[in-house]
């Protein structure tokens, strides 16, 4: 946590591409260090995945640190969507190579790599506009137009539920993450203010009683997202972690789902990149 504390005295604007990258690994480390997260990996047990586990993730983010980096530097050079796709390629060869094929970050090399890409552009021209408006006003169209992953679960369950998946959410500057994410993470920190883990419980609860995470859908169809965003949007109506015992009641409901085999991974995926945003906000 060393590095953490020196971002903590450096203006958010100016920050090079190497703390960029650092910072964009870290938050999906600490997104791993945040339990009970309903269905997923956590530094306590595995989740709905019997395939990774917290080690294995955290490799991941690590492995994935230069590419953000490298996606922080082509946004302050000005780069457009066919670079960074590059990237991003490069990213996911990388870490499937590190994980023996287990997709533990593919979509957080996107979403959080164009937030690092926004905030490296951000920062070369000085200029105070949120992360994602950015992404939004110059590659929205670019993604939109561009080639659709056909390995993607969540590609998949969009197209068979008519969801608009990650690439809907990054064209529109992410609003899952500044309507939803960040008005949760600042609430929770008033109910929670010495303890950032359930901070980020909050947060990951929010997310995903709020989003329609085509990985649930993937995993469970309508049902399962339905039961999904019943279990946490009753957390949440009961006073969430700002009520007594409420991390008994978060675990109970990560249990039921992994007894269904659920895991909201787009939500875990939008709580790393609230935590990226939330460090950098203007």
């Amino acid at each position: 946590m060393n590095v953490a504390l020196r971002w903590q005295s450096t203006p958010a604007n100016a920050l090079d591409a190497e703390q960029l990258g650092d910072l964009a690994s870290l938050c999906l480390k600490l997104e791993v260090e945040t339990h009970p997260k309903p269905g997923l990996v956590s530094h306590v047990d595995n989740g709905a995945h019997s395939d990774m586990d917290a080690e294995l993730l955290c490799r991941s983010a690590d492995t994935l640190r230069p590419f953000l980096r490298d996606l922080a530097l082509a946004g302050a050079e000005g780069a457009g969507m066919s670079r960074l796709r590059a990237i991003g390629v490069a990213a996911e060869r990388a870490m499937l190579a590190e994980t023996g094929g287990v997709n533990t970050h593919r979509g957080a090399i996107f979403g959080l790599g164009l937030l690092c890409a926004a905030a490296g552009y951000r920062g070369a021209l000085g200029i105070r506009k949120s992360l994602g408006d950015l992404v939004s006003r110059r590659w929205g169209e670019d993604i939109l137009s561009g080639p659709i992953s056909l390995r993607s679960h969540g590609a998949m369950a969009s197209r068979r539920y008519g969801a608009g998946g990650a690439r809907a959410e990054a064209a529109c500057g992410f609003p899952s993450v500044y309507e939803i994410a960040l008005p949760a993470l600042r609430a929770a920190r008033k109910l929670a203010p010495c303890d950032e883990e359930a901070v980020r419980v909050q947060t990951c609860m929010t997310l995903i009683a709020d989003v329609t995470d085509t990985n649930l859908l993937h995993r469970g169809g309508e049902e399962g997202l339905h039961f999904a965003q019943a279990g946490a949007s009753a957390f949440l109506a009961a006073g969430g972690v700002g009520r007594r015992g409420w991390r008994e009641r978060a675990i109970d409901i990560h249990h039921a789902f992994v007894a269904r085999n659920l895991s909201p991974g787009g939500s875990a995926d939008l709580l790393a990149m609230a935590l990226f945003v939330d460090r950098l906000a203007p």
